[in-house]
């Protein structure tokens, strides 16, 4: 993909808030990062607890060059951060998508600051699954994937192969650059390349 192909012609940096789950495919969203940041898009960083234990939140903010939100509680200003991202990001992508974020979103529960965010944010929603072909066939999993598309969630694989378990199946997240095509179809900046 070009780096300019997700830039605006009109001087302003699109905003776009990425998500990061507690799935091993955690590391590709380093790349993701860079590409858009490359790209010259403004991405801000939310990581659960379960992704802090696979990728660390220095690399995000290294790669964004934006803090990164991990903590609910831990406000630096009088305007909690996920709130005041969901008044600019345009565009909300989750990679990975863990079947618990997946059952977070369809059900409306908000227990840390990636949930909490995703009922505050009112523009556009991108999610690539990365499971276990097992959690991802199962009817529960099913089923908040069904409420979420019937909501406009827009989904980016799971594509087929090995997972890291080593089993086969629908379950592994999408390459990166099938999600940048979405997210630049979305914002309206062209066509990657």
């Amino acid at each position: 993909m070009e780096p300019s192909s997700l830039a605006s012609d009109s001087g302003a940096r699109p905003v776009v808030a990425l998500g990061i789950t507690g799935s091993i495919a955690a590391y590709k969203a380093a790349d993701l990062t860079s590409k858009l940041a490359q790209a010259d898009v403004d991405v801000h960083v939310l990581m659960t607890a379960s992704a802090m234990k696979l990728v660390q939140p220095r690399t995000f903010l290294t790669l964004s060059r934006n803090p990164v939100i991990t903590d609910l509680w831990e406000v630096s200003a009088w305007r909690p951060g996920h709130i005041a991202l969901a008044e600019r990001a345009s565009v909300l992508i989750i990679a990975p998508a863990t079947a618990n974020i997946l059952g977070k979103m369809a059900n409306g529960l908000a227990d840390d600051a990636l949930s909490t965010y995703c009922l505050s944010h009112s523009g556009a929603v991108v999610v690539a699954p990365a499971m276990n072909p097992r959690m991802w066939n199962h009817p529960a999993v099913q089923a908040n994937v069904e409420t979420l598309l019937a909501r406009g969630v827009r989904f980016v694989g799971p594509d087929s192969g090995r997972v890291a378990c080593g089993a086969d199946g629908a379950g592994r997240m999408a390459p990166v650059d099938d999600i940048l095509a979405v997210v630049n179809e979305i914002l309206g900046l062209g066509h990657v390349k």
